[in-house]
């Protein structure tokens, strides 16, 4: 059974679950999920950070049955946290209030420029440095 589920005991064909990978950022927020075993990260959504944001999130994380968010941690240069670091960590704040999920940092520094150098500037350029995110997490684990 794959290590991505919470419970292995109690998972059945019927209820895997994803890992939601998040890019935050001030004006859009781009959105990555793994397959349901998990092995793979793919580009999911780019959503504007507004204050609907929050619940298309958790739209997002009960349709695709979300168990696990790895959320972006922005910091500048020299490793400490960025202006963009405060709006993540706020947003961690609520989805765990609100969703009651295991919610992980994971480093980001330059994934949306990555993601621009792979395919170019595109409307899924956001969900791509997501999918750089989760995919980072997923060969940690």
């Amino acid at each position: 059974m794959s290590q991505c589920f919470a419970n292995p005991s109690e998972v059945t064909y019927n209820n895997l679950m994803r890992i939601m990978g998040i890019d935050y950022g001030t004006k859009r927020v781009g959105v990555a999920l793994t397959d349901p075993g998990c092995k793979m990260a793919f580009p999911h959504d780019v959503l504007v950070n507004n204050k609907q944001l929050f619940t298309k999130l958790v739209e997002i994380i009960e349709s695709q049955a979300v168990g696990e968010i790895v959320i972006g941690h922005s910091l500048d240069r020299s490793g400490a946290p960025n202006a963009v670091h405060q709006g993540a960590e706020a947003l961690l704040l609520d989805l765990t209030l609100g969703v009651g999920v295991p919610i992980h940092l994971e480093p980001e520094q330059y994934t949306t420029q990555a993601a621009l150098r792979i395919q170019g500037r595109t409307a899924k350029t956001d969900a791509s440095a997501a999918a750089l995110i989760l995919e980072g997490y997923l060969m940690k684990r």
